[in-house]
């Protein structure tokens, strides 16, 4: 009888054992915890759309805490510091993957980082979540752990190339880039739709992430007689880039994507971006234009870091209210796989800055597919068509 009762406790502690071993084995959850991370950029002139960001999504995830946390679980976030390097982005990365040992990557900035971290990330099964750029290589092809919150840069600028050629019957197209990732789906896409148009691309002037001196790539355009340009550039070169086009009396149109649409770009001194384009993903909300939900963080957010969210802080809202649904959706048993199809659940998910709204399915990880077109005037993005998608 002893060795029997003997046999069946030590059966009962090597099942236990075998559980607490399988719960274990998910990486960046325990019993109380949930590990999120990000890499962004918090130094350097990226800083613009990092720090932002991930002040939003860490005030969202604050106040998922306060309110006792998702399934008894409270949310641990870890933000590392890109400056928007490639090398910079690797090492923090590495050390959120590997050292902090996270759930899932969340807002993570820049196309030539998160391609660069991406392949190790998702080879230890860290799920890329709503990453700040709009490059195709964030969604497509499908991958299970890659969600993204809305259309591709590239279909972004093919949009706008066929309205401005069309509706604004524009005849010479250039572009101006950031050699890099993210600058060549800028290049790509522009190539696409016009030779789907039967047109040429009269000139390609590509610059460094780092230059600030433009003179030669505007001189450059103004030789080729182009009366559209299509601009593959963030905050600063978008910046820099267009105020010496005008202070050159260069008076082409200008039309970048999502990466340029940033509140410091429209609020230059003495309209020095006045009349810039972006064809981008959702209304820039205001502080005087906002009420309900969105009035919440707006206040919120000012009441903690002292001024009104960007649009960047927007974007990283969305980015933690959307993940915040999925781990929600996980139930208690939380789960690398169950978080994805937490995720896939969501559906009709309100932009409460004034998008269209977001779903997701197995089949469908980019929440949305609009293209609006906003221009620059008085100091504010103004929208003007509310997409450009057919």
């Amino acid at each position: 009888m002893f060795k029997k009762k003997l046999k069946l406790l030590m059966l009962g502690l090597s099942t236990a054992t075998m559980l607490a071993g399988n719960a274990a084995a998910q990486r960046g959850v325990t019993d109380s915890e949930i590990i999120l991370g990000t890499h962004s950029p918090l130094s350097g002139t990226v800083a613009v759309w990092g720090v932002p960001s991930t002040q939003a999504m860490r005030l969202v995830f604050d106040q998922v805490n306060e309110e006792g946390g998702i399934h008894g679980r409270k949310i641990k976030y870890i933000v590392e510091d890109s400056q928007y390097q490639i090398p910079r982005a690797v090492q923090a990365g590495n050390k959120l993957i590997n050292r902090d040992k996270i759930f899932a990557m969340v807002g993570a900035l820049g196309t030539p980082m998160n391609n660069a971290v991406m392949r190790s990330q998702l080879a230890k099964k860290v799920p890329n979540m709503f990453p700040f750029t709009a490059a195709r290589s964030m969604s497509e092809p499908l991958h299970p752990m890659k969600f993204a919150f809305s259309s591709t840069y590239y279909d972004q600028v093919r949009a706008a190339v066929k309205y401005f050629v069309k509706d604004r019957g524009k005849k010479t197209v250039c572009t101006a880039y950031q050699d890099t990732d993210f600058g060549q789906e800028i290049l790509d896409a522009t190539q696409d739709e016009l030779d789907a148009m039967g047109m040429k691309l009269a000139a390609k002037v590509p610059h460094k992430p780092t230059e600030t001196e433009f003179v030669a790539s505007v001189t450059a355009l103004q030789n080729a007689g182009c009366d559209v340009v299509t601009m593959g550039t963030i905050v600063a070169d978008t910046i820099k880039l267009y105020a010496t086009a005008r202070g050159m009396g260069f008076d082409a149109d200008f039309v970048g994507s999502f990466a340029s649409y940033d509140d410091l770009v429209a609020t230059m001194a003495k309209g020095a971006t006045e009349g810039y384009y972006a064809a981008t993903v959702a209304p820039m909300a205001y502080k005087d234009t906002v009420s309900g939900e969105a009035k919440e963080f707006f206040d919120a957010y000012e009441a903690r870091y002292g001024k009104p969210p960007t649009g960047a802080a927007q974007g990283g809202y969305m980015a933690a209210k959307l993940v915040v649904q999925g781990l929600h959706n996980a139930g208690p048993k939380l789960t690398t796989d169950s978080f994805l199809k937490g995720v896939e659940q969501i559906k009709g998910f309100k932009d409460v800055f004034g998008g269209a709204e977001l779903n997701f399915s197995e089949t469908k990880h980019s929440g949305r597919n609009d293209v609006l077109l906003a221009v620059i005037k008085g100091g504010r993005w103004v929208s003007l068509v509310d997409n450009l998608v057919e």
